[in-house]
Parts: structure tokens; sequence; C-alpha cells
């Protein structure tokens, strides 16, 4: 069996290498993903792609496998980015990451190389349970909750879980962390990525204000329609969402923005319950493992309206765009756009992507 580890430059695909590197010698290969845009680079003034490789040379050269780079920026492009701005501009609130992995890491990925490898390893805290005879895989959650990355996962066919490998799928983070030092590798002491998927340097504001500028409007207060403030564009705001807002006697959460008029409504935390939700419907439903039709047997089903360890408890039923969700308790953030990702504990079953109320336009909330 031949294994592609990706890696990116991080402790976490690093420790992944060197774990898939001891236990099958001499048959991987590592792949650098190149995807910084030139548009990406001059806004930064800088080429941190280039600091993020000479890390993955030095993992890569201390578990002596080797590595290759992969350019991916158009496919990157047309596959991450322009599904990114194109849901921001018709006033959704799009999931970049999980398009990441399902389009580039298991997607463009293996075109590139031509399918030539039978495992995609990557350093993803999530497990793969496999049947006996290899031909059915299913994704489970990892142990440590607040690292579980299975939200990001909820998009991969079944074909591509068959194929990925997640060897830190039984680690916690400290535990990865241990491991590295362990290994001295170089990059042990390096603080995690928190932007865009692969633009980690790249705040995902700055990435939204470089695409779509930025346009003066008002905030207004909901339950009165008086102006609170101003912001620079409401494509830089998403329903539930609490920082950033700079309003004095918070805290003060969205509870709706038009894209078209260019309006952000916030609720003072003292009403915004009542804006919170407990139904809303999802469509362009993606099933791991099983035909969706039988999630409605669990009676254990959960689901995550964003990545991190909350689980909330769930029924379903149909609906004529495609499943209504009932939670057992209401959210202030359920965001048309996002995805809601369904569990059986400690199976991740798939998603559905949050649709905006039938009677309500899309770019309105």
């Amino acid at each position: 069996m031949r294994y592609a580890a990706l890696v990116s430059g991080g402790v976490d695909s690093a420790v992944a290498l060197h774990e898939i590197a001891r236990r099958v010698p001499g048959r991987i290969t590592a792949y650098y993903l190149k995807i910084w845009l030139e548009d990406e680079v001059s806004f930064l003034g800088e080429c941190p792609w280039e600091e993020d490789l000479r890390y993955a040379r030095e993992v890569c050269a201390a578990a002596q496998v080797p590595l290759e780079v992969i350019p991916l920026q158009e496919e990157y492009y047309q596959r991450v980015v322009g599904y990114t701005l194109a849901e921001l501009r018709a006033g959704r609130t799009p999931s970049p990451d999980i398009f990441c992995n399902q389009r580039v890491k298991f997607g463009a990925f293996l075109e590139a190389i031509h399918q030539e490898a039978d495992r995609v390893v990557t350093g993803h805290y999530a497990r793969v349970q496999r049947s006996s005879d290899g031909d059915q895989a299913r994704l489970m959650m990892a142990p440590d909750p607040v690292k579980d990355q299975t939200y990001f996962l909820s998009h991969l066919t079944q074909e591509q879980l068959r194929r990925a490998e997640f060897p830190l799928g039984g680690f916690n983070k400290d535990e990865v962390r241990a491991r590295a030092r362990e290994l001295q590798l170089s990059n042990r002491d390096r603080p995690d990525s928190q932007g865009i998927c692969f633009l980690g340097r790249i705040r995902y504001r700055d990435f939204v204000r470089h695409y779509l500028g930025e346009r003066e409007g008002p905030i207004l207060e909901y339950e009165t329609g008086r102006e609170l403030g101003r912001h620079g564009g409401a494509w830089f705001y998403t329903i539930g969402q609490r920082q950033g807002l700079g309003l004095g006697n918070g805290p003060w959460y969205v509870t709706h923005r038009d894209i078209e008029s260019n309006v952000v409504t916030v609720s003072h935390s003292s009403r915004v319950s009542e804006r919170a939700r407990d139904t809303f419907e999802i469509g362009e439903i993606t099933a791991i493992a099983d035909d969706p039709e039988l999630w409605y047997a669990s009676s254990t089903l959960k689901l995550k309206l964003r990545h991190g360890p909350d689980l909330i408890a769930c029924s379903l039923e149909r609906s004529s765009r495609g499943f209504r969700v009932r939670m057992d308790r209401s959210d202030r953030g359920v965001a048309p756009g996002q995805f809601a990702v369904l569990y059986d504990p400690p199976e991740c079953l798939g998603a559905g992507k949050i649709l905006a109320p039938e009677d309500t336009p899309e770019d309105t909330r």
C-alpha cells in the first residue's frame, strides 16, 4: 500500500508523518500543497508559504521521507475561494474549511498525483473505522472533544474516507506536542494556524476585505430600529456573532444582516434569546456511510452547528427542501450557508447546508 502524507509545516501534520513512517517505512511520499495565490501574497507583502515549506522539509528530512511540492493555486481558487466569495455575496455564511478537505486535500490533490496513492495521510484529529473487508469506512470522533475535527471532514465521500488515514485519531493535543518534543522536531513549539484553510497567516476578515472591499453601513437595534453604530460591510458578520461589533453597553449579538441594503441588525444579550432558533431546514445533504433516511431511526441523534465540543440533541423530519431539524434547545447562531453536521456519537454521519427560511429572501436573512 502506498501512502501520500500531506504536510503543512505545522506540528500536527509533522507528527502524523512520523507516526505513519514508523508503521510503514519506505512506502510514503510527503507532499506540500502550494496554494498561495499571488493576490494573497501581494496584500500581505510577504510569502509566508516559504517558511511553512522550510519546516515541512525539515520534518520530512528527520523522518527520512521524500517531499514533493504540488502547485494547486488554480484548483484552490476555483473550488474553495470561488465558493466562499459566492456565498458571501449571496448573504450566506460559508464554511471554506469543510470544502478544503473534500475538494482539495482529498480531491484536487489526488487528481494531481494521478491517483497514485492508496491512502492520504493528514494530521486531522479524527478516526476511521473500517469494515473487515475494507469496503466500508465510518468517520469517528477523536477522543479529545475540543480538538475533534470531524466537523471539517463531514463532506468526505465514502470513497474518499476509505482512502483516508488519520494517525492522530487517538491523540489529544498535549500528547501530540509531547511526541513532537520527543522527536525533537523543529516545529515542536510552532503555534497552531488560526486563519482560513491553508492560508493560516491571513485572517478571515482580511481575506474578505481583500476580495469584497469595505462599505460603510448602519448597525441597527432589532427591537427599536435605532442606529447603534456603523460597520464596514455586512459581509464581515455572521448570525450570532458577538465579537468585533464595537458597541458599548453590551454584549450585543448579530441577529440579521442584509447584504443588498448593507444593514447589520443586533440584539442585546438580555433579549437575544428571543431571536434564537430551535428549528431550521437543511438541504444539499451529504451522507458518509448510510442513507440519510436511516438517520431517523437514531434515538441518540446529535448535531454540531460549528466546530467545537458542543453536541446538541436533535430530531429530523422530511421537508420539501431536505430535512427539518428540531433541536432540544435553541441556539442564537443558526446561520444560513453554514452546515449542520449530524452525529450518532461517536460516529459522524454527514451534514446538510442550513437554509434560509422560505419566507425570508436569502440576502436579508
